[in-house]
Parts: C-alpha cells; structure tokens; sequence
C-alpha cells in the first residue's frame, strides 16, 4: 500500500507527462468497449428479429432443400409428418414463380403459410380470402423492387406438381416493414391452403418452423436445424467484424503501452539518483522494480478513471438512442440489420477490457523496470548508468 502511495504521488507529480498517457490510454479503453458494444447489440437484434420473423425455435427442412440452390425447390417437399401440434409449428410450402408487375417479369419465391399461425412476426392475419379474390403479402424491399403497393392487382404464375404452367390474378393484401430480408426480398407470401390448391401438393411442406421449446418429432424426410446452425452464418460475419477490429485494438494499445514504455525507460534514466536513494534508505531491490511497475499500472487504473468519466455518458446516451445506420448500407447488406443499433455493454465486457488493459501496462511498465535490479546504489547515487 505505502508502494502505491507512492507510486500515485510520483505520478501526479510528473503532470503533463502523466495526463497524455493517461488520456491516450482511456481513448483505447472507450473506443474498445464502444465497438465492441455495438457488435454484441446487432448480435442480439439480429437474433430477436431472426426468431421472431424466420426461424422461432428451429425449423425441420426437407432432405433435399438448399436454400442457396433453386433447384433443389422442384422436389423439396413432403407430407407433413402426423402428429404434430398445428399450434406450435408452422409448415411452409416454397414453390418458385415469376411475377408481372407494370408489364415486367421479376422471378419470385412463392410461400404458403398457415394464415392463423402464431408462431412466427409475419402478419398472416392480412391474407384474407375475401370474396375468392388471391391474397398475399410482400415486405417493403419486394414492394420498392416490384413497384407494388397495398391493394394492386399483379399476375403470376408457377408450376403445379406435374409441372403444368398455371397462372392467376393475386391481391396485395399488406406490405410489412421488417429488418430482416430473409422474408422480404424476392418473396411473396400466401395462405398455405391456397398454394396446396395451386399446386396441387395437398398436405406437403418444404420446412416446418417450430415453436420455442417444442418437442421435435421424427420423420425420415426432414431433418432438424437448431439456431446455432440457423444463425451460424451472422455469427461468422460478426466474429469476422470482430477480428478485423482487432487491428484497430492493436494500434490503439499498441500506441498507448509504447507511450507507458517510452516513460518508464526515461523515469529510470532519470531517476537513477532517486532510486540509488531508496536502495541506501534499504528498500530492496525487488521493491524498487515493484514501485516502478506500480507506476505504470496506476496510469491505467487512471486512466480507466478518465476513460469512465466521458465513456459512461457516452455508452449511456448510445444504448438509448441507438447508432443510426445509413438505409442503403443497411437494406443492401442482404443480413438482419436494423437502420438503428443499440449497442449493449455488458458488465463482463466493461470488467474484461479494463483488466486487459490494467495488466498488458502492468507487464509494460515490469520490462524496463527490471534494469533497477542491476543497479548499484553508488553508481545510482551519482548518476551513472550500469
């Protein structure tokens, strides 16, 4: 303890000298929280609006469906396995199709969907068959692409089960607003009954969406896919954002431990009469490396100090507004982004930065420190270099 006293004494004793690692350190401390703060808040977001909207607690996907091979649609579907709780899961029949929006011809996913599930976001409740007119939803990117709004009349047309061309006039029942375009782009939505009758694929789905914590039942001809595999690709792409960070993290530390290091050595060449002083007065020499070394700790507790001081407004004020994503950048990603991230900062985060922090200047601060050891306290006490 009385190390430390002195240690903080020396410090605030060189001034300016102290602030500018101090200030240098803390920008490291809020920039590395700041960001990583923010991956671990679109992480989250991701997955709600992945659950809610697509996969709720995993899905069972027909042996031969590929989401990344079209061709695989054609025979990607079977009888929904018997037994199942129509309350807890949610069969989806995919067929592709081509649309004809103002003369145009756009190739879309065609989906059937139960429209009284309650399972998954989509609002399914706006495909009302009213009057034998077709229904369907899009989401806003399919409605921008296919220039289609609520109410419009648009002509499609789809392959039934014997591959026979068929056609029909489908309503715009609803268009929704949603982060994740896994549902939206390229996607038209209709009751699941009315695309059985279409194609005639009575009772068959390509894949089932369960509900959280629903038994999953066995059937030869699907094959579960729980969320760590379902959301496997965001996670990828947000440790891949986390690792290419990882060379900000390295300048920023890199910067501030170098400035800690280029101190330490000077303070010793500096001080070398001080410490020919504390070894005469009979500290020891391991205590002398261990003032040292405490030094250069102290300037990271200080500067995890300074760094809370403008960081915890900061962080405050972002978690509850959120960090504005420009809409090009977030529409064209093609992955779950909202256009507003709030970051999260978690105590393990805020406590784990701060002790790599504290430790990696502790272990700077040892290095040069060590030359203390091999000092004798005559030639200290004159001035000279060993």
């Amino acid at each position: 303890m009385t190390n430390f006293r002195l240690a903080l004494r020396n410090l605030l004793g060189a001034g300016m000298k102290t602030w500018l690692n101090v200030i240098v350190l803390s920008m490291s401390f809020v920039i590395i929280i700041f960001y990583n703060g923010m991956m671990d808040g679109w992480n989250q977001q991701a997955r709600t609006e992945n659950i809610a909207w697509e996969m709720g607690g995993g899905q069972l996907w027909h042996n031969e469906y590929d989401p990344y091979d079209l061709f695989t649609l054609n025979d990607a579907h079977a009888a929904i396995p018997a037994g199942m709780d129509q309350a807890q899961t949610v069969p989806q029949l995919i067929i592709q199709a081509s649309v004809y929006p103002q003369g145009r011809m756009l190739n879309v996913l065609l989906k059937g969907i139960p429209a009284d599930q309650q399972v998954l976001a989509l609002p399914t409740a706006e495909l009302k068959n009213e009057g034998g007119a077709s229904q369907a939803i899009i989401g806003k990117r399919m409605a921008e692409n296919a220039k289609l709004a609520e109410g419009d009349q648009v002509l499609i047309r789809w392959r039934d089960k014997n591959g026979t061309f068929d056609a029909k006039q489908i309503t715009i029942a609803h268009v929704f607003d949603t982060d994740n375009p896994a549902v939206d782009q390229g996607q038209i939505w209709m009751d699941f009954a009315e695309l059985e009758k279409m194609t005639g694929l009575e009772n068959e789905a390509t894949l089932i969406t369960l509900a959280e914590g629903y038994e999953v039942p066995e059937d030869e001809n699907f094959v579960h896919k729980g969320l760590g595999v379902l959301m496997k690709d965001m996670d990828d792409i947000i440790a891949s954002k986390k690792g290419s960070m990882g060379i900000v993290y390295v300048m920023l530390m890199g910067i501030a431990l170098l400035a800690i290091f280029d101190t330490q050595v000077l303070s010793i060449f500096r001080r070398q009469k001080e410490i020919g002083t504390y070894i005469a007065l009979g500290m020891t020499r391991s205590r002398v490396v261990g003032l040292f070394t405490i030094e250069g700790g102290a300037v990271s507790l200080l500067a995890a100090g300074v760094g809370a001081l403008y960081g915890i407004p900061l962080f405050a004020y972002l978690a509850s507004n959120g960090i504005d994503i420009p809409t090009a950048s977030a529409e064209g990603a093609g992955i779950t982004m909202a256009s507003k991230i709030y970051p999260v900062y978690g105590f393990g985060l805020v406590i784990g930065t701060t002790l790599l922090v504290v430790i990696a200047a502790t272990i700077v601060s040892y290095m040069p420190a060590r030359k203390i050891a091999r000092l004798k306290p005559t030639e200290a006490l004159k001035g000279k270099l060993q």
